[in-house]
């Protein structure tokens, strides 16, 4: 789910009253705060709510929380941001205006202006360059990127790419770069908008699995993120059928027959697909394999929200009606917004879907 970027002006008594919250949650035994708990603290990110409530969590665990909910790796850097707030730490600042190491910073900038002949002279002057990190705080993702990963601008940066982006991610890659860099910036050029919109997203994705990117690692995740194209051109390059990507593309056989022999994570992530895509079938096959439709979905995969809001905020009635009769909640708010199903199909302007569930809750 989405980090809780941190006010203008935090408070570290505020953040310690979060904290303090986690704990009386999870005493009080609450399912959001669990799926708070799985997301953000590293040693319960596989539990379930009942081993995770089973837990002794100490103070130290809940203030992880907190900040690894910030964006944060650790309390201590957390406290640190709020206390002695660097140049970098301003989020509303592009990332490459926060980079702090010059040589780092000056090649971001020959990637942005497109100079291809520039990088390639800068790259040769600090050979170790293209396996250097940048690390970013207070963000959902790209907290430690190399340099090839800002060829994606993915989050977004100037809202478009130059467009020799495949030559300057050419020259990035013959200075040597990390196979984890490779996977990482498959990732963000198959979920990102900008690389999309400028018609370079196949170009950059078939680059990077001639390079050695492993189109399995990110697959799951461009479905999750709606970018179906860049699905479909994984697939092309070698990246497995499994049961999440057959639900999130209404491939029913496909979900039949893989099924019986799929991890129970893919089976959790499968249904909240379905439901995200309106898949009527497999989202009744996976019912009647018992997942369950009041969990929060799992992470990576909106993990805020249950399969009812996805379902009732892509205006999928036929599906939001199969959830409501095999026993999903109206009442679960997500984790971030606060809202119910009803409440998601109304911001979304799903009258029909609103309607029903509406008229469902008044009847209970």
């Amino acid at each position: 789910m989405p980090v809780r970027p941190l006010p203008e002006k935090p408070s570290l008594q505020h953040l310690k009253y979060q904290a303090k919250d986690v704990l009386k949650g999870h005493a009080a035994q609450d399912p959001a705060v669990a799926q708070r708990i799985r997301e953000f603290h590293p040693c319960w990110a596989k539990a379930s709510d009942a081993e995770i409530f089973a837990t002794d969590l100490n103070l130290s665990d809940a203030q992880l929380t907190i900040a690894r909910e910030c964006g944060f790796s650790s309390w201590t850097k957390l406290k640190r941001r709020v206390e002695q707030p660097k140049p970098g730490d301003h989020l509303n600042l592009p990332h490459h205006e926060r980079i702090e190491d010059p040589g780092f910073r000056r090649a971001v900038e020959f990637l942005d202006a497109g100079d291809a002949e520039g990088l390639r002279a800068h790259l040769k002057r600090h050979p170790d360059l293209a396996r250097r990190h940048v690390a970013f705080e207070g963000g959902n993702y790209f907290r430690n990127p190399t340099l090839l990963e800002f060829v994606a601008e993915n989050p977004v940066r100037h809202g478009k790419l130059p467009k020799n982006i495949v030559e300057i991610t050419k020259v990035i890659l013959d200075a040597g770069v990390e196979e984890s860099s490779l996977n990482e910036t498959l990732m963000l050029v198959a979920t990102g908008s900008i690389p999309r919109e400028c018609g370079v997203q196949m170009d950059l994705i078939n680059l990077l699995c001639d390079r050695g990117a492993d189109p399995n690692s990110t697959a799951e995740t461009a479905a999750v993120l709606f970018e179906l194209q860049a699905v479909d051109a994984l697939l092309a390059r070698g990246a497995r059928i499994t049961l999440p990507l057959a639900a999130a593309l209404g491939r029913s056989e496909d979900a039949q027959h893989l099924l019986p022999n799929a991890a129970s994570e893919h089976r959790h992530l499968a249904l909240g697909l379905a439901s995200q895509y309106g898949h009527l079938e497999i989202v009744r096959l996976l019912l009647d394999a018992d997942e369950d439709p009041n969990r929060f979905n799992p992470v990576g995969g909106h993990s805020h929200s249950t399969p009812l809001h996805q379902a009732a905020g892509n205006g999928h009635l036929d599906v939001v009606k199969l959830l409501v009769e095999r026993g999903a909640r109206l009442d679960v708010k997500d984790i971030i917004f606060g809202g119910t199903p009803a409440g998601w199909a109304a911001h979304a302007e799903k009258k029909e879907v609103e309607a029903y569930l509406r008229a469902r809750e008044e009847s209970r």
